[in-house]
């Protein structure tokens, strides 16, 4: 709370023992929380102090103020701080008065907690204590209708960050299988060496989103590697704040307000968000009608035009013949009878993939403009016949274009 006062602009000179200090952060959380640019078309939760919670902004308790006046869902910080570092990780304390402490946050109308513990170095007994530690936590939040926020941080300045952030998925996959089916968790996890890394906690049915903590990149570089990372969103908090000032004035303050909710939606709002994810797989998994095959590719690519009725004489190269079927495909699928009322889902080729149907990347368009779930052909065709069969040719670029 000092660091963050003083980050605000205001001096430890400024106030006089706890309780004064805590008035002078809710003076602060109250400005940006009442601040007209705070709102729920850009903020969709906020996670509050104990203290906070505790408090009123503007005569109504502040959680009831978020979700009533504001439209944002609040959730409440539960953890005690962090032990002393053993085998390379940093346990949350013990919470003897957790029961009592989400009984109070139900009573003030919060939707979830937020509980977190740190990771410093890889040790696998370590980050595997972490993340049991994590579940424990949360089926105790779960057991009381509140859905828990796990937040295992990684230490953006751990000599190992890659080999935790891998082992901690690892972790925390198994810990999502002791889960019950109607159980739901959020993760709060620090932006990934490797982008998408955490996507397989996405495709969990218990997980109801995963978020991203700052963990001490500025604004602009947090929002430079979320942007990286698709479905994922921010939880940021010294990233979110950075360029508040006690000083300024109120139309100054707006400004800041203004471009943080700005910079950080928009960071967040990657090509396919997890709500979008989970409605892919849900249409995939219940809803009639076929994938339409659209990935005509190399040596199938003349052949295809030929049958469209586009002779050879009318490209010449790989370049112009590919432009040629782009066209074709673009024909098709912007046609008004191929939509996702009949059509599940379409096969792309790389080349269509990497371009656009009116103005918007193909995939996207698919999706968002069609209600149609994109695929992409990865294979490079072929080996020649060996004992009955033709087997894929290796894929040394496959990691790679799995990313794109």
């Amino acid at each position: 709370t000092p660091k963050a006062l003083k980050l605000y602009g205001v001096d430890e000179s400024e106030y006089s023992g706890e309780a004064e200090m805590f008035t002078k952060i809710h003076e602060m959380r109250t400005r940006i929380i009442s601040n007209s640019k705070f709102d729920g078309s850009r903020v969709l939760g906020a996670i509050l102090f104990e203290m906070t919670m505790d408090r009123q902004i503007n005569g109504i308790p502040s959680a009831k103020f978020l979700w009533e006046q504001k439209g944002i869902v609040p959730f409440l910080k539960i953890d005690k701080g962090l032990e002393e570092e053993k085998n390379g990780v940093q346990m949350m304390k013990d919470m003897p008065q957790l029961e009592a402490l989400l009984d109070k946050g139900v009573a003030a109308g919060v939707f979830g907690t937020k509980e977190r513990s740190v990771i410093k170095s890889f040790n696998k007994e370590g980050i595997k204590a972490i993340a049991k530690q994590q579940f424990e936590v949360a089926r105790r939040v779960l057991a009381k209708g509140l859905v828990p926020i796990i937040e295992p941080e990684v230490d953006i300045n751990s000599p190992d960050k890659a080999r935790c952030e891998e082992y901690l998925l690892q972790c925390l996959l198994e810990g999502l299988q002791e889960l019950a089916v109607h159980d739901h968790v959020i993760f709060k996890l620090t932006l990934p060496n490797k982008a998408n890394l955490y996507a397989p906690l996405m495709g969990h049915p218990c997980t109801l989103r995963v978020v991203a903590l700052s963990g001490g990149y500025n604004r602009a570089q947090a929002c430079e590697v979320l942007a990286q990372n698709s479905g994922m969103i921010a939880s940021f908090s010294r990233a979110f704040t950075e360029g508040l000032n006690a000083k300024q004035s109120d139309a100054e303050f707006s400004k800041v307000v203004d471009m943080a909710c700005q910079m950080i939606y928009d960071a967040s709002r990657s090509s396919t968000s997890a709500g979008a994810w989970k409605e892919m797989l849900a249409q995939m998994a219940k809803k009639d009608g076929f994938i339409a095959a659209l990935d005509q590719s190399g040596g199938s690519t003349p052949k295809a035009l030929k049958l469209y009725g586009v002779d050879e004489s009318e490209y010449s190269g790989e370049a112009e013949m590919f432009t040629k079927i782009h066209e074709m495909r673009t024909r098709i699928i912007s046609n008004s009878k191929f939509d996702g009322s009949r059509v599940l889902g379409a096969i792309l080729f790389e080349m269509t993939m990497d371009r656009q149907i009116n103005g918007i990347p193909s995939a996207k368009f698919l999706w968002e403009q069609k209600g149609i779930v994109p695929f992409l052909k990865i294979d490079k065709g072929l080996e020649e016949e060996k004992n009955g069969v033709q087997m894929m040719k290796d894929m040394p670029q496959l990691e790679a274009l799995l990313d794109k």
